[in-house]
C-alpha cells in the first residue's frame, strides 16, 4: 500500500464552480464534494457542467466516501451524474454531510429517482472512520446554514478542505465558526491546508450577514409598489431577512421559483426559516393584494435563461406579470461570467418600467465568503504544513498563495495547482505528481457527454454559419444526375442574390456527380463525402463562411 496521501483536484481550481477533490491514501479514496458550474454562452443547448470524473469511475472500487461540505449546487449540484455512474459500476460509497446539507442531497436524489442511497448527517466534532481515513466535520459560517470544514485524519497527519467560508462574527443564526476546533487541529498539527480563494483579491473583512437585514428593511420602507426580491435559492439566511423585512412592513410573501419553494421548505422543516403564520400566499394569489402588501421571493439572480425573474423580464412567466411601480431588488452579486445575463435581465426589467435596486445601489448583500484578512486568519489559526489555494481562478489562487506567504509560510510550501495536477505528500515533504485526467464533461436534458462532444461543435457552427441541405437524385444504372438538385438554406448568411447562389450550386452538384460517375465512384457514402468536400470549399470561397454541409443522395 502507498503511504503517500495524494491530493487531486477534478474541478474548482482555476475556475469558479465545479468544485470536486479526491483524496487517496493506501490505496483507497475519499472524494469532498461534488459541485457544477452552469454553461457560459458558447455552450449551446448545455444544461449543466460537471467536472470529469473519469478518475473516479476507473477508480470506484477504492472510494470510501463521499463528503459533502454545504448545499450550494457548486459543491453539491453533480451528485446524481457522479452516484448514477458509480453505481453503474457496482459501487454505492457512502455519503456524509451536515444536516441541511444531506436533506437537500436527498431532495435532488430523490428527482434522479436515486433513493438506495446509503446518505448520512454528521455532527460536527464526531468522527467517521472511511478505510485508512477518519472523517471530521468542522462548523463554519457561510451564505448557507451548516456549512463545514472537512477534516481528514490520516498517519501522515490531518488534510483540512475549508470549503467556502467567512468568518462572521454576528451569523444570523447565532453560530459562529468553530474558532476553537480549529486551532485545536492547528495545535495538534495540520499536514495540508486546502482553503477557498473566491475573495483573496478583497482586502479587508467581509460585511456580517446581519447587517443586510436592516438594509433590506430600509429599502421596503421606501417603495410603494410591489417587491420582488431575487437572491439564490439556497441563501436561506437572506430569505429570512426578506421575510423579516417583510412582515416589519405588513407585507404578504409569495415564493416563485421551483429551487426556491423547494429549499424554503427545507429549511422550514429543519428550522432554519421562520414564517408568520399566514403570511405566505401563492404565486395565483399575487394579484389579489393591493401592491403596496406584496414581497415576491425569486429564483434568477444569475440571468439564468429559465428562471422565474428572467421569464417576467420577458413577460413569460405564467402566474406573475411585472409592470411599472414594481421594484425588483438584487440581494446577490453576478458569479464571474454571469455579467452580461444578469445586464440583460436588469435592462429588461427597466423597459417593463421597474425600479432596479442592485448591490452598487445599498449594502443589500453579503458575501458568503472571507476577505483577505479571513483567509489571514485561517492560516493562521491552523498552522499548515503545506497549502494549496482551491476554489478560485488562477488570479486568485495566485493571490491566496501570496496571503500565506506573508503569514509566514515558506514560499516553497505552497501550491498553486490546477484541475488534473496533483499534490502528493509523504513523510519526505510534498511535491507535484502526475497530470491527470480533468476538464468538463456536459448535461443536455438528462444525458452527460464530453466537451467535444459532434453534436456540440454542430450547434456552435449552426449558429454561427447556418446549414446548406444538399439533395441529389441519380440513377442507379451509371450513377448520372437524372433531375434537377434540390438546394435548402436555413440560418447561412449570403451575400450574392440567393436565388442565383442556389443555381450556382445545383451547376456545381451536377459537376461533381457527373466526375463520379466518369470516376466510377458509385457508393452512396463515397458521392455524399465528394459534394461534402467539394460544396464545403466553394461556398467558403464565395461567402468566406462554413455553413455545415449535409448532402443527400438517392438512387433510382
Amino acid at each position: 500500500m502507498s503511504s503517500t496521501v495524494r491530493v487531486l483536484p477534478l474541478g474548482g481550481l482555476g475556475e469558479i464552480g465545479k468544485n470536486m477533490m479526491v483524496v487517496e491514501y493506501q490505496d483507497r479514496i475519499v472524494v469532498i464534494d461534488t459541485g457544477l458550474r452552469f454553461p457560459t454562452a458558447e455552450m449551446l443547448g448545455i444544461d449543466l457542467v460537471l467536472p470529469d470524473f473519469s478518475y473516479l469511475k476507473e477508480r470506484a472500487e477504492q472510494i470510501e466516501a463521499i463528503v459533502i461540505t454545504h448545499g450550494h449546487e457548486d459543491h453539491l449540484g453533480a451528485l446524481p451524474w457522479v452516484l448514477r455512474e458509480l453505481n453503474r459500476a457496482g459501487v454505492n460509497p457512502p455519503i456524509y454531510s451536515s444536516r441541511l446539507t444531506v436533506a437537500m442531497a436527498r431532495s435532488k436524489l430523490d428527482e434522479h429517482r436515486l433513493r438506495d442511497v446509503d446518505i448520512s448527517d454528521v455532527k460536527t466534532g464526531e468522527q467517521i472512520t472511511a478505510g485508512p481515513f477518519d472523517i471530521e466535520l468542522v462548523h463554519m459560517t457561510h451564505s448557507i446554514p451548516d456549512a463545514c470544514a472537512v477534516a481528514l485524519h490520516t498517519d501522515l497527519g490531518v488534510i483540512l478542505a475549508t470549503g467556502d467560508y467567512k468568518f462572521d462574527q454576528t451569523p444570523v443564526d447565532e453560530r459562529p465558526a468553530d474558532f476553537a476546533r480549529l486551532a485545536e487541529l492547528g495545535a495538534e498539527g495540520v499536514l495540508l491546508l486546502c482553503g477557498d480563494s473566491t475573495n483573496a483579491d478583497r482586502p479587508g473583512y467581509s460585511p456580517s450577514e446581519a447587517v443586510v437585514g436592516p438594509h433590506l428593511e430600509e429599502v421596503f420602507a421606501r417603495c410603494e409598489g410591489r417587491i420582488v426580491v431575487t437572491s439564490f435559492a439556497s441563501n436561506i439566511h437572506r430569505v429570512q431577512q426578506v421575510v423579516d423585512a417583510a412582515a416589519a412592513q405588513g407585507r404578504k410573501v409569495a415564493l416563485v421559483g421551483r429551487s426556491m419553494r423547494k429549499n424554503v421548505g427545507i429549511g422550514r422543516s429543519l428550522g432554519h426559516i421562520e414564517v408568520p403564520e399566514g403570511m405566505l400566499i401563492q404565486p395565483q394569489e399575487v394579484e389579489h393584494y393591493p401592491d403596496h402588501k406584496v414581497v415576491i421571493i425569486s429564483t434568477g439572480s444569475q440571468g439564468e435563461p429559465l428562471s422565474a425573474l428572467r421569464r417576467m423580464a420577458h413577460h413569460d412567466h405564467r402566474q406573475i406579470q411585472l409592470h411599472r411601480g414594481d421594484t425588483v431588488v438584487f440581494s446577490a452579486t453576478p458569479i464571474p461570467g454571469n455579467e452580461r445575463a444578469v445586464g440583460d435581465t436588469v435592462d429588461r426589467l427597466y423597459h417593463i418600467g421597474c425600479d432596479v435596486i442592485t448591490t452598487a445601489d445599498a449594502p443589500i448583500h453579503a458575501s458568503g465568503h472571507g476577505f483577505q484578512e479571513e483567509l489571514k486568519l485561517m492560516l493562521n489559526l491552523v498552522k499548515p504544513r503545506y497549502v494549496m489555494p482551491i476554489h478560485g481562478d488562477h488570479k486568485r489562487i495566485h493571490l491566496h498563495g501570496q496571503l500565506a506567504q506573508a503569514v509566514g509560510i515558506d514560499a516553497d510550501a505552497v501550491f498553486a495547482l490546477e484541475n488534473g495536477l496533483p499534490l502528493e505528500l509523504d513523510a519526505r515533504g510534498a511535491r507535484i505528481g502526475e497530470k491527470q485526467q480533468a476538464g468538463m464533461i456536459f448535461v443536455d436534458g438528462v444525458d452527460i457527454g464530453d466537451p467535444a462532444d459532434v453534436a456540440l461543435r454542430d450547434r456552435r457552427t449552426l449558429s454561427a454559419d447556418g446549414i446548406l441541405i444538399l439533395v441529389a437524385t441519380i440513377s442507379a444504372q451509371d450513377g448520372s444526375p437524372v433531375q434537377d438538385p434540390e438546394v435548402i438554406f436555413r440560418g447561412v448568411p449570403f451575400v450574392d442574390n440567393a436565388a442565383a447562389l442556389a443555381d450556382t450550386i445545383r451547376s456545381e452538384i451536377e459537376d461533381v456527380l457527373t466526375k463520379a460517375a466518369a470516376d466510377g465512384i458509385r457508393e452512396i457514402e463515397d458521392l455524399q463525402h465528394e459534394l461534402h468536400e467539394e460544396l464545403a470549399a466553394f461556398l467558403y470561397d464565395r461567402l468566406k463562411r462554413r455553413p455545415m454541409v449535409l448532402p443527400v443522395v438517392v438512387e433510382v
